[in-house]
Parts: structure tokens; sequence; C-alpha cells
């Protein structure tokens, strides 16, 4: 994944270079700003992959340069990094169509699992969000994905669960976390429509090679 572009936006430089170094061993950091203008008037020029902007930044909040950086350019995908722990504002986020959500205090350990997922086609929020609140992110994620269209990373988790594997053997086997397998396996049954365990089992078989 060393050809993924990437793009890092905070408003503290301390914290951009910390990241820059979180990142850069596996992707290739591209360009970084400290304000939200800055990155609309270079973003074309760079054609990042993946942008990773904070929710919390001066003059142009995050979620209103997202809005506009999807405009300019719709392929590249969002990663939100935030302190802010409310459901509410990650729901906000994906419906504008981000891909991630971290929390920075836990960026250390998620951001890098995080491009990963969204170099991958998939999504990630930091499962202290996710955990026991499941149902409000894959209702979300209902309305940005038509029934049947499964992920790359969807399938992987699919397909191992379809062949026995428990949730903690699918995140050894994909190195993920187990809450990360169940998130994606809770958006999988959320999207599809699925309501029991022989009810995933009886689609995988026929959605999953």
């Amino acid at each position: 994944m060393m050809h993924t572009r990437i793009v890092l936006v905070d408003d503290h430089r301390v914290l951009l270079d910390a990241l820059r170094t979180l990142v850069e061993p596996e992707f290739d950091v591209v360009g970084m700003f400290e304000d939200c203008h800055a990155l609309l008037e270079n973003v074309l020029r760079l054609r990042p992959d993946i942008v990773v902007l904070d929710v919390g930044m001066p003059i142009m909040n995050g979620l209103s340069a997202g809005r506009e950086l999807k405009k300019l350019l719709p392929k590249t995908r969002l990663i939100f990094l935030t302190a802010n722990e409310d459901v509410e504002t990650a729901a906000e986020a994906f419906q504008l169509g981000a891909y991630g959500y971290v929390l920075k205090a836990s960026a250390g350990v998620d951001l890098i699992e995080a491009i990963r997922e969204v170099a991958r086609g998939g999504y990630y929020a930091s499962p202290v969000l996710t955990e026991g609140m499941i149902g409000s992110f894959v209702r979300t994620f209902k309305q940005m994905k038509s029934p049947h269209s499964l992920t790359a990373r969807q399938k992987e988790v699919l397909k191992l669960l379809a062949e026995g594997f428990s949730m903690k053997e699918v995140g050894s086997v994909l190195n993920i976390t187990p809450r990360t397998v169940a998130f994606h396996k809770y958006t999988i049954m959320e999207q599809q429509g699925l309501r029991s365990n022989a009810e995933l089992l009886t689609f995988a078989v026929s959605h999953v090679q």
C-alpha cells in the first residue's frame, strides 16, 4: 500500500508531525496542512487517495471542508480524526461521505488500521465508539451502501464466519480486533436485512465465493 497517497490535516503542528511519523512507514504522505482553506487550495494538485482530517478545525471545521472536498475530488476517501466521542457527530461524518472516524485518544492504535481498511474500500470507526452502539452506525451505513453490495473486507469476514471461525479467530486471521469483526458482521446483517446467524450463513453461501 506504499502507493496510497495520504494528506494529513490538523491545526496542531506537533500532532501533524506525530501523525506523519506514524503513517509514513507504510503510506505515502503527500501533504500536511494546518487549516482547511489551504487543504482545499492544494488538494486538486496533490490528488490524494485518502485525507485524514481533524473535525475541530478553526474558521472552517472539518465536516464543512469534507463536503467541499467531496465536490472537488469525489473519489478521495475521508477519515475524520477527532477528540469528540459524540455518536451523532460520527453519524453526520459518515452521512457526508466519510469512510473512517478515529478518536485522537486512540489514533496511535486505530489510525493505521483505519487507513488500511479505507484503502481497501471498507469503513472504520474506533471500536470505543462502536461498542454498544453498533446499531446506530450500521443504520447510517445501510443508507450509504446498496443491498448486496459488500466491500472486500466484508467479504473476507463473511467467508471466514461462514467457514465456522469465531470472531476472535477471524480477527486473528485478518489482523484486526474482534470488535472490528463484530462491527463488520453486524453492518452486513443490517445492510442485508438479516436477523440471525442462520440467515447470515445462508446469505454467505450465495454471495461469497
